[in-house]
């Protein structure tokens, strides 16, 4: 995963986080506009999401943030 990827899931994470709490669930459109417009990007979240990790449409942030966090 690039790292400006990295970066923007840990923003959003912690931004999430701190607005919502520990409990707090996201899906990978999190850390996208609405609109598509950088789908090769939106594809490497998308199979990160779905086929290396296997997460539910919905993951809690703390979760995410730390497995990102961990990545080398």
């Amino acid at each position: 995963m690039r790292e400006s990827l990295k970066q923007k899931i840990v923003e959003v994470c912690t931004r999430k986080i701190e607005q919502k709490g520990d409990n707090v669930g996201l899906s990978f459109y999190a850390f996208f506009a609405n609109k598509n417009d950088d789908p090769q990007l939106l594809m490497e979240a998308a199979q990160w999401w779905i086929m290396t990790q296997r997460f539910d449409h919905f993951e809690k942030a703390v979760k995410i943030r730390a497995i990102v966090q961990a990545m080398p």
